[in-house]
């Protein structure tokens, strides 16, 4: 198929031009070339290439405007053209720039043979994926769906037309949204959407590992690296090979950390920690989290270097209680699922049902939703529709009142409460209000998850230490 596939190659430095053009051809793609940004226009719009390698420093047209005509021409994203860029190392910025524009990926020079063989075979891929694409893209115009996604209100659409845009492309993306809203599965759905589908995908919550052991956890270590470290480990870059690592709350990376995976994800290679080679990183990397990225840059606890890394592109995700006309659906759609998980046979849900989960506040989201519907499906008759005596006791609201079973939103305290006392009051009813969802908590106190945890093992402790 290789043989098949164009790549024009647009370079000034006559020398660079021939020894890339050789080295393509070599690997059985069809090459043509161009000495600046205005030719390779000229010759892409005759020569129609599946790819364009274009260095960014070029007379009469350079690279970014050479990327912004085949935008412009009709040529770029809308025929799943791939466009790399070439640049010195001192243009990084610029080249993450291109990026954003439409650009496939970016590659420094002096070029790395291996690392362009690599660029060059998944942007091949990228042009198999386009099919899939497209019946993705019909199932969502009929349906409202889109991988394990599902939706027809407008957000959710806007979101559908994100991922279908960004996925095929080689950017890092970076999902943000409340605890529980699906960020997990947008990242899954750009994966599957990509040319990196039949490779791995991993998925590391950066909140859930101690700081001692992060490092260890995503760039791997070698034998006798630290101690305790008796047998080489390798690390979440090296298992996603060729295929997409999710960093989930990467705002709770230490910063130490956030430096190293900043030059990892700048130079395409790592170090295992305690070995001496590096070794070339060929992985997506998207990045998660529950706070608002700016206000985390602003705080310290995200690097603004690392943030403008990741976020080339943003998707955010809306917490449930802004698009309920969707939850009909997805309740449908978990129903079918849970039938499926647990062998039952149940028909649908009534409408008393669903007029008590619109009157929730699903502070816990999605997931929320989910957990609900597991439970009711376990409990109800094969062959009958969910009902609303099949939800939890206390759940929600009374749908002929509005008012809540229970008021989660208040609580009180007597005068003499000591601060720690009443610190723990409201830690414990935040817990219960987001149904023991302790990330969703610990955003709505505006302490960090670790705070939260450390606060929790503190009142257990306590607990055991009373006197009998």
């Amino acid at each position: 198929m290789q043989n098949t596939v164009k790549v024009l190659i647009a370079e000034d430095e006559p020398n660079a031009l021939a020894g890339l053009a050789e080295l393509i051809s070599g690997w059985g793609y069809r090459t043509e070339t161009a000495r600046d940004g205005l030719e390779a226009w000229e010759k892409a719009l005759k020569f129609d290439p599946a790819i364009v390698v274009t260095d960014l420093k070029m007379p009469r047209l350079d690279g970014m405007g050479l990327l912004a005509k085949l935008a412009e021409g009709g040529l770029g994203l809308s025929n799943n053209m791939a466009v790399v860029v070439l640049t010195a190392m001192g243009s990084i910025p610029l080249a993450v720039e291109a990026m954003k524009l439409g650009a496939y990926d970016f590659l420094p020079k002096p070029v790395d043979a291996t690392r362009l063989k690599t660029i060059l075979a998944n942007a091949t891929r990228q042009r198999e994926t386009a099919i899939e694409l497209e019946v993705a893209r019909r199932r969502l115009r009929e349906t409202g769906v889109l991988g394990a996604l599902v939706g027809s209100s407008r957000q959710m659409q806007e979101i559908f037309r994100l991922i279908e845009q960004v996925a095929p492309s080689n950017v890092h993306v970076l999902i943000t949204g409340e605890s529980g809203t699906g960020k997990e599965l947008v990242a899954r759905t750009l994966h599957d959407l990509s040319p990196r589908k039949s490779r791995p995908f991993v998925a590391l919550n950066c909140a859930a590992i101690p700081d001692t052991l992060i490092e260890s956890e995503i760039f791997g270590h070698e034998k006798g690296a630290f101690t305790g470290a008796f047998e080489r480990r390798v690390g979440c870059f090296e298992l996603a090979t060729g295929g997409t690592l999710l960093l989930d709350e990467v705002g709770e990376m230490p910063h130490g950390t956030q430096a190293k995976l900043l030059r990892v994800l700048e130079e395409r290679k790592l170090r295992r920690l305690g070995a001496r080679a590096e070794q070339d990183v060929d992985v997506r990397v998207l990045a998660a989290t529950n706070r608002d990225p700016r206000h985390a840059v602003a705080e310290g606890h995200l690097r603004a270097d690392l943030f403008y890394r990741l976020n080339v592109f943003n998707i955010h995700m809306p917490p449930l209680r802004e698009h309920l006309d969707d939850l009909p659906a997805m309740v449908e759609a978990m129903v079918s699922d849970m039938n499926q998980k647990h062998g039952r046979r149940v028909s649908g849900i009534s409408p008393s049902m669903l007029e008590r989960l619109r009157a929730h506040s699903w502070p816990g989201n999605a997931r929320e939703l989910r957990n609900t519907v597991e439970r009711a499906v376990i409990l109800c008759p094969d062959g009958s529709a969910l009902e609303a005596e099949h939800l939890p006791a206390g759940f929600g609201k009374d749908p002929t009142t509005g008012a809540s079973t229970r008021d989660d939103s208040t609580i009180s305290v007597r005068v003499g409460t000591t601060v720690d006392e009443a610190e723990r009051q409201l830690i414990m009813r935040t817990l219960e209000a987001t149904g023991q969802n302790k990330t969703r908590a610990a955003e709505i106190l505006g302490v960090s998850l670790k705070t939260l945890h450390n606060k929790l093992r503190e009142y257990s402790r306590m607990r055991y230490e009373q006197p009998s």
